[in-house]
C-alpha cells in the first residue's frame, strides 16, 4: 500500500502574471487537491521573491474556508521572524475556526544557534561526500551557498521582517515555547501565561529540516513529526532524517518517528511533454541561488539553454526532480519512499501555466492510487 501524499505549494508567479492571480490558483488548486485525495495541503513561507506565501497563517485560513476536509497547514513558519506567542495564537485561531484539520509547521530561519555562544570544540574531519545513488535514489555532492550570495544584501532584506534591535531566540527554546503554550504550562518568572486561542488546542507543531544539525535533533529529542526537504537540499535529507531517528524520544503525540519527505516533481501525458513545462526549472533555482529569491517562473521556451557556470550551480536539483510520464515519477517517488523509510511523501510542482501544475497533481494523485 503506498504511503500518504500531501502537496507543498508556494503560489508561485508566472512570469507576465501577479500575485493576485497566483493566489487565486493556489485556492484553485487545493480544492482540486481535496477532491483527488491528497491528506495535506502546504504553504511554504518565503518573502521578497517571486512567490505570493508570504504569509501563510492568512493564506491558510483562505485555503481551509475553501476546502472541507483537508488538513492545511504551513511549510514552514518561519520562527527567526516571530515570536512563540505570535505562532500559537495565529495557528491557534486557524484550528478554532476548523478544529482538526490545520497544521503548524515550523522551520529554524533567522534564529541564533544555541550552540553559536558556546565554546567551539574542533570537529573530526569528515570524508568528504561524492555524488553518489542509494536504490535509484540521487545524493548530489553537498552544494556550498558561501561565495554566490550577496550577504550584506541579505541581512539588509530579511532584517527588515524584525522589530528593530530584536534578537530571535534559540530554535530550541522558542519550539519549548511553543510546546509550553499550547500545554498550558508556560510561565514568565512567576506568572502563567495562557495562548487564548491556541492552550489546548490539540495542535502540535511539524519540525521542517535540511541537514542533521538543530532542526533534526529537535525534533527527535520533542517526540515531534519530521519533514525532510529532499526537494532543496537532495544532498543532506537522508542525513537529517537519521539524525532525528538516532535521537528520537517517545512523547505524548508521538510513540514513533514520524518522517514526511518532500520531491520536485513535474508530471505530464508523455516524458517530453513534462521536460518541456519543466524546462525553466534550472534557470528558476539558479535565480534563487544567486540572489535573494525566485524570478516569475519562466514559460517553457523562453530562456536560453544554460551555460555551463550557470548548470553547474543547479545540476543537484535538476538531477533530483522527478520529470517523465506519472508511470516514471511514481516509480522514482517509490524509491525515494524506499529508501528513505517515509512515512509520508509531500510533493511541490511547479510549471508556468496553472493547468499545467493542476494536470501534474491530478495524474500523480491517480497514479498513486489516492481515494477522493
Amino acid at each position: 500500500m503506498s504511503v500518504p501524499l500531501s502537496i507543498l505549494d508556494l503560489a508561485p508567479i508566472s512570469a507576465g502574471g501577479d500575485a493576485a492571480t497566483a493566489l487565486r490558483n493556489t485556492v484553485d488548486l487545493a480544492q482540486h487537491a481535496e477532491r483527488w485525495g491528497y491528506r495535506r495541503y502546504w504553504m511554504a513561507e518565503h518573502h521578497f521573491v517571486g512567490v505570493a506565501s508570504s504569509a501563510p497563517a492568512v493564506l491558510i485560513g483562505q485555503i481551509a474556508a475553501a476546502t472541507n476536509t483537508i488538513r492545511v497547514g504551513a511549510a514552514a513558519v518561519q520562527l527567526g521572524y516571530t515570536t512563540a506567542v505570535a505562532v500559537v495564537e495565529s495557528f491557534g485561531m486557524l484550528e478554532a475556526f476548523h478544529p482538526g484539520r490545520i497544521d503548524l509547521g515550523i522551520g529554524r530561519s533567522g534564529q541564533r544557534r544555541s550552540e553559536d555562544n558556546k565554546p567551539k570544540k574542533p570537529r573530526q574531519p569528515r570524508p568528504p561526500r561524492v555524488w553518489h545513488e542509494v536504490d535509484g535514489v540521487v545524493v548530489p555532492t553537498p552544494f556550498d551557498l558561501r561565495g554566490l550570495l550577496d550577504i550584506e544584501q541579505l541581512q539588509a532584506t530579511m532584517g527588515v521582517l524584525q522589530q528593530p534591535e530584536a534578537l530571535s531566540p534559540d530554535f530550541t527554546e522558542q519550539v519549548d515555547d511553543i510546546l509550553a503554550l499550547l500545554e498550558g504550562t508556560y510561565r514568565v518568572g512567576k506568572f502563567d501565561v495562557h495562548a487564548v486561542p491556541g492552550e489546548r488546542s490539540g495542535l502540535r507543531p511539524w519540525v521542517f529540516g535540511s541537514t542533521r544539525g538543530q532542526s533534526a535533533r529537535v525534533a527527535g529529542a520533542r517526540g515531534l513529526p519530521f519533514v525532510a526537504s529532499y526537494h532543496i537540499t537532495p544532498a543532506t535529507a537522508l542525513e537529517a532524517i537519521e539524525a532525528y531517528r538516532d535521537t528520537f524520544v517517545p512523547s505524548a503525540a508521538l510513540a514513533k518517528p514520524y518522517v514526511v519527505v518532500s520531491a520536485d516533481i513535474v508530471v505530464a501525458d508523455d516524458t517530453e511533454t513534462a521536460k518541456h513545462l519543466a524546462s525553466g526549472y534550472g534557470h528558476w533555482v539558479y535565480s534563487i541561488r544567486t540572489g535573494v529569491g525566485a524570478m516569475p517562473y519562466p514559460e517553457p521556451g523562453s530562456s536560453p539553454p544554460l551555460t555551463d557556470e550557470q548548470y553547474g550551480l543547479v545540476k543537484d536539483r535538476l538531477a533530483t526532480q522527478f520529470v517523465g510520464g506519472a508511470d516514471e515519477v511514481a516509480e522514482r517517488l517509490r524509491a525515494l519512499q524506499r529508501v528513505t523509510g517515509a512515512d509520508e511523501l509531500v510533493v511541490t510542482s511547479v510549471t508556468h501555466r496553472h493547468e499545467d501544475r493542476l494536470r501534474s497533481h491530478e495524474l500523480i494523485a491517480k497514479r498513486w492510487g489516492l481515494n477522493p
